[in-house]
């Protein structure tokens, strides 16, 4: 089916069925409930979601399939976005000509950055990609937006404006849209005490998604990805059998980009503004942290990766000192005050701190990631051997 074997059918299937059902399982508890603050079904959360899965899955085409290892992949998702917002300002605000050039511009950005990035390896090869998204950074933020060539806006961000040309807009909506289907359109079901939102713009995300995932999959399972594992097993030993790895390394640093592209371009979609924070190196390292977190060189790992930080990122930072309060306020004041004290570091503006601890216990006790924590609960359950099983992720760390 698709191509694919039964198994990759069977994930690719689940992928699917998990995306289209994410406002119901995003939503466990009722909504006038304490524990609804750990719920993650709105639209804005679900969004960067699978916005973020495409930047993952696009990086671990390359991390996890040659085991080059870039720093500067955030300068491809600002390129995306820069793009599709100047496609909003020039033309109208259907999503369609932005999420083509989108692509288009990251991929060409790509390709001449991998050009030159992929004449190292190693630690050079990470530190040229930094030093380039850096410089793209720096473009963004200051050269670009000066008043004779502003093409970027500075500190203030790219956004919309109302006399722009926008020459295809005619009576179309003032906001991004697909063919008259506006992206912040929110339906609303209630059933009982729970309310579940179903957003289109997370429904367009979400296709592109799941189509980025299955080109994912096809990659993968091919020949070109056999060969990209081959580079990551030891690129020398392939390069005295006499076959150039370069063209293969290039090939997926610019499918890499195009995913970041698309991921920027999406994220215009969600909301029409580009800044050049997004080009920073932290960006760069939170899509790194994403995909060893899940698994690098699985197929579910970077989805997984993706949707733990952000949800952490958005969901853990809320918890202020007020919401623990209220959790132990059932309890005498000075056991309160007590848990409160100690609680409080980990969450609200302290998330980064929990986040950090649990990255580091995956990676020492899980070199897999997430998949691979998975898969061996899963073989424990079933009895099944681990020696048995066929591996979902390798987790020796790439070289």
């Amino acid at each position: 089916m698709f191509g694919l074997d039964k198994r990759d059918t069977t994930l690719f299937l689940f992928v699917v069925a998990i995306t289209l059902l994410a406002p119901f399982l995003l939503n466990p508890f009722p909504t006038e409930s304490a524990l609804a603050q750990f719920n993650a079904g709105y639209p804005d959360l679900m969004q960067r979601f699978v916005i973020f899965g495409i930047f993952a899955i696009g990086f671990n085409i390359l991390f996890g399939l040659t085991g080059y290892l870039s720093f500067g992949h955030a300068a491809f998702l600002g390129v995306g976005s820069y793009a599709a917002v100047w496609m909003f300002k020039l033309l109208s605000f259907n999503i369609v000509p932005a999420i083509i050039l989108s692509v288009l511009v990251a991929g060409v950005f790509s390709l001449a950055i991998g050009y030159i990035c992929l004449r190292r390896s190693g630690i050079y090869f990470s530190i040229l990609t930094l030093a380039f998204a850096q410089m793209s950074f720096a473009m963004a933020y200051s050269v670009l937006s000066n008043p004779n060539f502003n093409l970027t806006n500075g500190e203030t961000g790219l956004q919309v404006y109302a006399d722009d040309p926008q020459i295809l807009k005619g009576d179309g909506p003032d906001f991004t849209h697909l063919f008259g289907l506006e992206m912040n359109t929110t339906k609303t079901l209630e059933l009982g005490a729970w309310a579940f939102q179903f957003n289109a713009g997370f429904y367009v995300c979400a296709f592109f998604m799941i189509i980025a995932f299955y080109i994912a999959m096809r990659i993968f399972r091919s020949p070109f990805g056999l060969m990209l594992r081959a580079i990551k097993t030891n690129q020398t030993r392939l390069n005295y059998t006499g076959l150039n790895s370069r063209p293969y390394t290039l090939a997926a640093f610019v499918i890499s980009g195009m995913y970041a592209g698309l991921a920027g371009g999406l994220l215009a979609v969600t909301d029409p503004l580009a800044g050049a924070e997004r080009m920073q190196w932290t960006a760069s390292g939170e899509v790194v942290l994403m995909t060893i977190l899940g698994g690098a060189g699985t197929l579910l790992g970077p989805i997984l990766g993706a949707a733990f930080i952000k949800y952490f990122e958005n969901i853990f930072s809320k918890i202020n000192d007020t919401v623990l309060h209220s959790w132990f306020s059932f309890m005498p004041e000075s056991i309160d005050n007590f848990l409160v004290a100690i609680l409080y570091p980990f969450v609200g503006k302290g998330w980064h701190l929990t986040l950090g601890l649990m990255f580091m216990l995956i990676v020492i006790f899980l070199p897999g990631g997430l998949v691979d924590g998975g898969q061996r609960l899963w073989n424990r359950i079933t009895g099944k051997n681990r020696t048995q099983a066929e591996p979902v992720a390798n987790p020796k760390p790439a070289e």
